[in-house]
């Protein structure tokens, strides 16, 4: 019974790396077990010491030690293979997808084995003489199997036992002979043992890259659950901002209902009294009237001029009538607030959607930005004032009104040594550090040339290689300006732009966006030339000058326009 049960756990006992039963098992720590010369060979050619099964790495290479007890286990197996026990036929009997054996007549048993030797297949029972009997002892038996005739040369219609390795092909002894003179040929075990050493190498860099893409995938799961949970986040923000607004304007729009109503009542009861007053009045005057009517139609003349007098005395006129009244309940002012709103509401609507990548963050951080400015006064909304750092001007550059305007002149200015200053190209950096919004600045330039540009914080200041110069390399973007021309430079590779001269420069950056652009200001914004790319750092603006060149960075203010 034990023998039994051993026989059902053979492919248990099997290599992973070899595919083949243990042979002088060892066992690792994660608990896989391995032929001692596969897993030798193998962490041989790598540099690295993990397990071909599960990728578990171990930081020293471990020693390896037999397993004594699989080792006695695995013995006991093969001897129960060599001599199993009868065949049971109602379990043994080939069915469907079954090899059948070739010697059974009637009812055919399955297939165990193949011999190569004897091209057939034989049953349990059949494969006996094979064990058994010193003529057969010989014959290369392998796992039953279909297509036997794929395992001889269809040449010779011999056996497949060498491999040429220089046609890297599977012969028979007479193709040794016959069409393989002078190639390099070795048995299929020693070529299968080389192949099976790449196998593992490779199946152990297919592992690594299976870790890999998973860690990758479980990161990625990770980042789309934060990110949904960023925009659960900025949409609930949102909400709660457009919900206090529409809250706010229910409220205004309540508020100034009950006014003008009040008002109106305000109004109303003043028309009513003036007209209650003017109903009085004119009952008074139709008396009045029918009573003179009356005297007019008198025969009587001493009776009538005695009645005359008291009928001809009219009391004074009331003032009601010169009472007003405020029929037009509109505010200019007010038409002109919600006229507001409703236009930045319009604005809003228009906003791009950019995902944001602050520093220490892995997930994208959702953000409303206003389009693209179109008038003058839209980009001085973005306006930010400018400073030339001293640290940082070359000696040929010297700095006026407030370190607001820069001019290079062939006498030097004695400022003392920095790491930051530019020693040999005429250039000069600003001292704000732009990142993470909109900016946008102008700047006025005369003389032979200048280069308006901006760079990282990691742009070379020393010696007069093209890294050092404003737009030569990958850490900075600039237009170069001069009466004749304008071109743009990244990476020292040049553009030439057509357009009209003009002495002032806005330049405007969209950090977020990654979009750097240059404008022609005059009477109107002309588009000279838009940077696209992903910012990864603060960005600087900067300055180089001509000889006999002026830069001066503009005052401005959001209201200059």
């Amino acid at each position: 019974m034990a023998e039994a049960q051993l026989s059902g756990l053979q492919d248990e006992f099997t290599c992973s790396m070899c595919l083949d039963t243990l042979t002088d098992a060892v066992s690792l720590h994660c608990g896989h077990n391995f032929c001692l010369k596969c897993l030798t060979d193998c962490w041989d050619q790598s540099q690295e010491c993990s397990c071909p099964q599960c990728s578990h790495t171990f930081t020293t290479r471990p020693e390896l030690n037999r397993n004594i007890l699989l080792n006695e286990v695995i013995k006991k197996l093969k001897k129960t293979t060599l001599s199993p026990p009868s065949p049971s036929p109602s379990k043994n009997y080939a069915g469907p997808g079954d090899v059948e054996c070739d010697v059974c007549t009637g009812k055919k048993f399955r297939a165990v084995k193949a011999c190569l030797t004897c091209m057939a297949s034989y049953c349990q029972t059949h494969l006996q003489p094979h064990y058994e009997g010193d003529a057969w002892k010989g014959h290369n038996l392998v796992d039953s199997d279909r297509n036997l005739k794929e395992k001889l040369c269809e040449k010779h219609q011999k056996s497949l036992e060498m491999f040429c390795k220089t046609d890297k092909m599977c012969i028979c002894m007479i193709c040794v002979v016959t069409g393989h003179n002078g190639h390099k040929m070795v048995e299929l075990e020693t070529e299968r043992e080389d192949k099976q050493k790449q196998l593992g190498v490779t199946l152990s860099e297919v592992r690594r890259r299976l870790e890999k893409k998973e860690k990758k995938m479980k990161k990625m799961r990770r980042t789309a659950e934060q990110m949904k949970i960023s925009v659960e986040r900025v949409m609930a923000e949102h909400d709660k901002s457009f919900t206090d607004l529409i809250r706010c304007i229910e409220e205004a729009h309540k508020k100034l209902t009950e006014k003008i109503r009040e008002q109106e009542k305000r109004e109303m009861e003043k028309a009513k009294g003036v007209m209650e007053q003017l109903e009085k009045e004119i009952e008074e005057l139709k008396r009045r009237e029918a009573e003179l009517k009356e005297l007019s139609e008198i025969k009587d003349h001493l009776q009538f001029l005695q009645n005359l007098s008291s009928c001809c005395v009219l009391p004074a006129e009331e003032d009601s009538l010169n009472l007003t009244f405020t029929a037009d309940f509109s505010s200019e002012d007010l038409l002109k607030e919600l006229s507001g709103l409703k236009k930045c509401l319009e604005k809003i609507s228009q906003w791009d959607i950019l995902p944001l990548t602050p520093s220490g963050h892995e997930v994208p951080i959702f953000t409303l930005q206003p389009p693209e400015p179109q008038s003058r006064e839209e980009f001085l909304q973005y306006f930010c004032p400018l400073t030339l750092d001293v640290n940082t001007t070359n000696r040929r550059l010297h700095l006026y009104e407030g370190n607001k305007k820069v001019t290079r002149e062939r006498t030097k200015a004695k400022y003392p040594d920095h790491p930051d200053r530019f020693d040999y190209w005429a250039q000069v950096l600003c001292r704000e550090a732009l990142t993470g919004t909109r900016c946008y600045w102008e700047v006025e330039g005369s003389g032979g040339g200048v280069v308006f540009g901006v760079a990282y914080k990691g742009l070379s200041r020393k010696g007069e290689g093209l890294e050092c110069g404003l737009g030569n390399n990958d850490k900075s973007w600039s237009l170069w300006w001069s009466h004749s021309q304008y071109s743009v430079l990244h990476n020292n590779q040049w553009t030439v732009i057509s357009a009209p001269y003009s002495p002032r420069i806005g330049v405007y950056l969209d950090w977020p966006a990654g979009s750097l652009s240059f404008y022609s200001v005059s009477h109107t914004m002309t588009l000279l030339h838009r940077f696209n790319t992903s910012f990864t750092e603060p960005l600087y603006p900067g300055f180089f000058l001509g000889l006999h060149s002026t830069v001066t960075i503009s005052h401005l203010t959001p209201c200059d326009h």
